[in-house]
């Protein structure tokens, strides 16, 4: 009697035990969800990373303008020279803080400011150029973005061909420009700045 009870309650623990099958099933049940919840992570992680990257260069050219307007001191003599930031398509990992130090609203090598260039890690770069920011063609190769005292107004040329006919007098400045960036999966977002001045971040390429 007693060994026919004891084989009964092996038989249960047997039975409420896991198969092979249900082992496997279960192992790849957690596999998949795993998968997922790591791609999603991944690809939220490069948004961030896309939109700190957008917000890092509109601070930036911020910080040209705030240059620009107050007077920031350029070398040890000149207070009058406006400050801009500089983008190049050929050069798309990197972008540079610049002091106008020659009054022609274009970037030159010798006036870049420490502790530009700026550079773009991890894949992320300037995908392209746009001026004004609701051309789709943007075909833009170079954007210079100068600020000028005594107004916040920005002064955006083709990084080519001076705007600034003279002083206080605006040429052929853009309306406005876009600059597109792009993650390594291909996301991305852009910095509009108007000629008024204002700088902001959208996502998306428009």
């Amino acid at each position: 009697m007693v060994q026919h009870s004891l084989q009964r309650q092996y038989i249960r623990a047997f039975r409420s035990g896991f198969t092979l099958i249900e082992l496997v099933v279960v192992t790849a049940i957690i596999v998949v969800i795993t998968s997922v919840v790591l791609v999603n992570n991944a690809r939220f992680g490069g948004v961030v990373q896309l939109e700190n990257l957008a917000y890092d260069i509109a601070l930036s050219i911020r910080q040209a303008q705030v240059y620009g307007i107050s007077v920031q001191r350029l070398g040890a003599t000149t207070f009058s020279a406006g400050y801009g930031v500089h983008f190049n398509t050929s050069d798309p990992t990197e972008y540079e803080l610049f002091g106008d130090a020659d009054g022609n609203g274009l970037f030159s090598v010798d006036e870049n400011v420490p502790p530009s260039p700026f550079t773009m890690t991890h894949g992320y770069s300037i995908m392209k150029l746009c001026a004004p920011a609701a051309d789709e063609s943007c075909l833009l190769p170079k954007a210079d973005i100068l600020f000028k005292r005594p107004e916040p107004d920005a002064w955006i040329s083709d990084g080519e061909t001076s705007c600034i006919q003279s002083p206080g007098t605006p040429g052929d400045c853009k309306d406005s420009v876009r600059i597109v960036l792009v993650s390594p999966r291909g996301d991305t977002m852009s910095v509009i700045v108007e000629a008024n001045g204002q700088i902001s971040v959208r996502r998306g390429p428009q």
